[in-house]
């Protein structure tokens, strides 16, 4: 929808401030002791590290936000902040928030005006491969990954019937929340992770922490190499395509048809917008942070998607929404 109003504009430009201000809160634990019950300024500068008239200030602008409520001078969670913040909540993804968002992916949008010039500097992060290779720097992006990517991959569990299918081949699978999460809802899956090896050697503590060693196994190295076993019944590939060059796009899924038996199912999950290229806007904004970093990365459409599938030699294909306004899910099937 076309803006109209100048303060429609000033929303985007001091959306900063808000992200800010939640990261802030996340790091002092604010939701988690909200959730204990409300409390005033006051009690909750008592439990943090800030102090009271710091804490009200910040309380202020997370009210603002709609992230607490405020009654009688007392906050108190949301229920999106109850659900989603709180440590140890079902579906909490504070940490994927704090972590990655906050500590990575928030700093590298300040290579974004270099990065669309073509003019990054040669010390600027360029690649997931050149990221990765720092074993710190690929701890905590997969760390936060992890708990990112467990509220979609059980969304896949639930929506995906793979009665029959014996062998998930899983590229850029990173500590396995996928792979873990569709072997633990079918028991006769076994799984194959390709990743980098600083990701490869976090991952393995997942899968033996799930009790699966024995049916998920790593193959370390680029995804965009030819080391994939071959004869799968499923491949997926989950936030692969936002952060690799588009060159790469036609060859990962070539390589998927040749790797997959014969009727077996093909999945890209990612950032991935509309035929139309209007929205969601979070998936755009995605695919422009990708570009930060990965300069050569492209934004992907689901009607060109489709098409690109559909010419490889795949049908049933299918590209709808995963994550509300997000995250899509294409879905193809090897004659």
């Amino acid at each position: 929808m076309a803006l109209t109003e100048a303060d429609e504009i000033s929303e985007i430009a001091f959306a900063f401030m808000g992200s800010k201000a939640l990261f802030a809160a996340i790091g002092q634990g604010v939701f988690s002791h909200l959730a204990k019950g409300p409390m005033t300024a006051e009690q909750l500068a008592a439990a943090t590290d800030l102090d009271a008239p710091r804490a009200e200030t910040l309380l202020t602008a997370l009210a603002g936000l709609g992230l607490v409520t405020v009654a009688q001078g007392r906050y108190a969670n949301s229920p999106a902040a109850e659900n989603f913040l709180v440590k140890g909540a079902k579906y909490d993804f504070s940490d994927y928030l704090e972590r990655q968002v906050a500590r990575q992916m928030y700093p590298l949008m300040d290579q974004i005006e270099e990065a669309l010039t073509g003019s990054l500097p040669k010390e600027a992060t360029a690649s997931y491969a050149q990221w990765f290779s720092d074993p710190e720097e690929a701890r905590l992006y997969s760390e936060s990954q992890h708990a990112g990517s467990l509220g979609p991959a059980r969304q896949l569990a639930k929506t995906l019937d793979l009665s029959g299918a014996r062998h998930l081949l899983d590229v850029g699978g990173g500590t396995g929340a996928f792979a873990i999460t569709l072997c633990e809802a079918n028991p006769e899956l076994h799984a194959t992770i390709v990743d980098f090896p600083n990701v490869a050697a976090l991952g393995r503590d997942y899968v033996a922490k799930a009790g699966l060693s024995d049916r998920i196994t790593y193959v370390e190295g680029d995804g965009r190499d030819d080391i994939w076993p071959k004869a799968n019944d499923l491949v997926l590939m989950s936030y692969l395509f936002s952060g690799v060059p588009a060159e790469a796009h036609a060859g990962l899924v070539s390589r998927a048809f040749a790797h997959l038996a014969p009727g077996g199912r093909y999945l890209i999950h990612d950032f991935i917008v509309e035929a139309s290229r209007e929205g969601p806007k979070l998936a755009a904004l995605w695919q422009l942070q990708h570009t930060a970093f990965t300069p050569e990365a492209r934004s992907l459409d689901a009607g060109t998607l489709a098409d690109r599938l559909g010419k490889a030699g795949f049908d049933s294909v299918s590209v709808a929404p995963l994550i509300p306004k997000m995250t899509m899910l294409a879905k193809a099937r090897k004659p």
